[in-house]
């Protein structure tokens, strides 16, 4: 990481560029966090719960983590993504808790002097965050609710 970057790092008061946590998440703060002077391009995926899933309305999401693995995956992710296609930087927020429909659950910022490698790096980091990262979603319907996803009986 560049001196820039650090020093946006510790601007977001303690908080790491890969984080599982309870409070709402910012995306302005993870574009500033990954932002040099070199890039061109700082891509953002913003995951958002949405009211319907499967034809069912939804009401809310609960999201569940082993945040100490979660934050290592999600840094492990982040560290092959710059490898993989020269980013500056890159950071992933993921939120636990009941978030009603609306909520940001999730935020992913890649940053590179072009676009192409920054919308590569996201999506692909969405993708393996979906796959591999320990976070669990419940789903409450208006009929009831199931747990979803990775590791969902």
């Amino acid at each position: 990481m560049n001196p820039a970057s650090e020093k946006r790092q510790s601007d977001l008061e303690g908080r790491s560029l890969f984080e599982v946590t309870d409070a709402p998440l910012s995306v302005d703060d993870l574009v500033q966090a990954v932002l040099t002077a070199g890039d061109g391009a700082v891509v953002t995926f913003v995951g958002t719960v949405r009211d319907n899933n499967d034809g069912r309305r939804v009401l809310a999401l609960e999201y569940e983590a082993y945040a100490g693995l979660a934050e290592a995956e999600m840094e492990r992710i982040g560290l092959e993504m710059i490898r993989k296609y020269g980013l500056h930087n890159i950071a992933m927020h993921h939120r636990t808790g009941k978030l009603p429909v609306g909520e940001t659950s999730v935020i992913i910022a890649a940053s590179s002097a072009h676009r192409a490698e920054a919308f590569a790096a996201c999506s692909e980091a969405l993708d393996m965050l979906k796959a591999t990262v320990p976070v669990w979603k419940k789903e409450y319907f208006e009929d009831g609710e199931v747990w979803v996803g990775q590791g969902a009986g």
